[in-house]
């Protein structure tokens, strides 16, 4: 593939996938209401903290195997074809989801600034929310539009991410500095700190265990390394840098949803909006009260320009963690076809359109319901990659800092494991609903389908050949059944 990505496109298609719709929703529909202000910071710095251990990790494996796929192919290094399926079926889901999140998230943003414009021909009513033709049309021209994008090569789609995330961030400060410059704007209105309707823990947990959704767009870095411009090294710096950001600017926005009115005061505002039949939008309705009119336009860059780097990043990953499967023949081999002239993987393009257009659809309302889903899928990602970390380390006795190295996998390791418990044991504070559940397992169900339905194909290839197809080479050491070495003091790892 092109190698045509520069360190700042790839950090800010990191920085424009993790602050995305979450960032400017959930504040006034998640953050407040259920963990409020310091659950919620808390929450973000343990997260990200911790996450920094697993980005560690994948800087490890990207040295160790530069090529498109992401964790898919550390599984496969470090545990093979079954567990790299596995690995990679749940980020499919995690990345398709984040693409269709940020799409749904158009319909919100254009009901805010433009209200009543796209709200004709009323189609049905969906959990509560409203479907009508105009947003369908207008969800569906972006995901054409993206995908187009992203069709024509990654060096447009790259360049277009370094100006958006600079919309998004310039935005963001603007709404911070603008809401805490207001006259009401108190330290006392972020009271109560916790969420009166759980411990101070819970609400630390709550935010916790969706990290993985939040801070998720750092691990799209790995994923386009096949079409680094630069030595593979950088990459730890980059994610990380990201990262931080990201936890900054969630941080900004929450602060300045809370710090204008006493924020239950806001809640409840909120909550009568939603009574009366109106558009609750907690981050809008504070920029208006900063802004006046002035505040749709100070806002619409910081979220279009979240949203699209969303959409934008994600389209990237997602298409090429599938043709990292195909190149396998985990997945058919159609989805690995590279076009002759744009050297994009154009086939699996097409294919995450035909997925996300379906979000138009669906409603916001049922689009929700897969971003616990999405946490649990990019978890399975970060727990494959912290654990095949760990075995290519322990392979590799000659590694320099190798005692440090190994606890930065078992950190990532514990990091992951958590936030895939407190998403799936009954009781936790961040189980996934009734409809997440029964989402994830039609999921489970499809990939059980493909999986047998290719497992034929893959499974008599020889070692060597599925080893060069998905590494892109045969020299690469890998560290399951048979073809685990007994020592790696000459591994690439170094």
């Amino acid at each position: 593939m092109q190698k045509s990505l520069s360190p700042a496109q790839v950090w800010a298609l990191a920085l424009g996938s993790i602050v995305g719709w979450g960032c400017f929703v959930l504040p006034g529909d998640m953050f407040l209401p259920e963990a409020g202000i310091m659950g919620t910071l808390i929450g973000f710095v343990v997260g990200a903290l911790l996450l920094c251990f697993v980005a560690t990790c994948y800087s490890y494996m990207i040295k160790y195997t530069p090529v498109a796929g992401g964790a898919f192919a550390y599984a496969y290094v470090g545990y093979g074809p079954t567990a790299a399926f596995i690995c990679g079926w749940a980020l499919v889901l995690g990345y398709i989801a984040i693409v269709c999140i940020d799409i749904a998230a158009l319909a919100l943003i254009f009901r805010f600034l433009f209200p009543g414009v796209f709200a004709f021909g009323p189609l049905y009513s969906i959990a509560g929310w409203q479907v009508y033709t105009g947003e369908v049309l207008l969800m569906t021209g972006a995901t054409l539009l993206f995908g187009f994008l992203n069709y024509r090569g990654i060096s447009f789609a790259g360049k277009l991410q370094v100006v958006l995330a600079f919309l998004l961030t310039v935005g963001i400060i603007s709404l911070f500095a603008g809401t805490a410059s207001m006259e009401s704007a108190q330290l006392s209105n972020l009271m109560p700190l916790f969420s009166e309707n759980r411990s101070p823990l819970a609400c630390v947990l709550l935010i916790f265990a969706i990290s993985p959704f939040l801070f998720v767009g750092f691990d799209t870095v790995p994923q386009a390394a096949e079409e680094f411009s630069f030595n593979p090294a950088k990459a730890r710096n980059i994610m990380i840098i990201a990262i931080l950001c990201g936890v900054v600017l969630y941080s900004f926005v929450t602060l300045s949803v809370g710090i204008v009115i006493p924020y239950p005061e806001m809640l409840a505002k909120m909550d009568a909006m939603r009574a009366a039949g109106g558009t609750a939008w907690a981050t809008g309705e504070v920029a208006k009260m900063a802004f006046g009119k002035f505040g749709a336009v100070v806002l619409s860059c910081a979220v279009m320009g979240a949203v699209c780097t969303g959409i934008n990043g994600f389209y990237i990953a997602t298409s090429r963690l599938l043709l990292s499967m195909a190149r396998g023949g985990i997945l058919p081999k159609w989805f690995g076809d590279i076009h002759p002239k744009y050297r994009s993987p154009y086939k699996a393009i097409l294919f995450t359109i035909a997925i996300v257009l379906l979000t138009p659809f669906a409603g916001r309302s049922v689009v929700a319901w897969i971003v616990d889903m999405s946490s649990l899928g990019t978890g399975m990602g970060y727990l494959f990659t912290c654990l095949a970390a760990r075995r290519v380390l322990l392979g590799s006795p000659a590694e320099a800092n190798r005692g440090v190295r190994l606890f930065t996998c078992t950190m990532g390791t514990i990091t992951a494991v958590m936030c895939i418990s407190l998403l799936l044991i009954p009781g936790s504070p961040a189980y996934i609903g009734v409809a997440s559940r029964w989402c994830l397992v039609i999921w489970i169900a499809l990939g059980v389908f493909f999986y047998f339905s290719n497992k034929s194909e893959w499974a008599k290839l020889p070692e060597e050949q599925l080893r060069s197809n998905i590494l892109g080479s045969t020299d690469i050491p890998v560290f399951f059944g048979n073809s685990a070495p007994e020592t790696q003091s000459e591994s690439p790892a170094k």
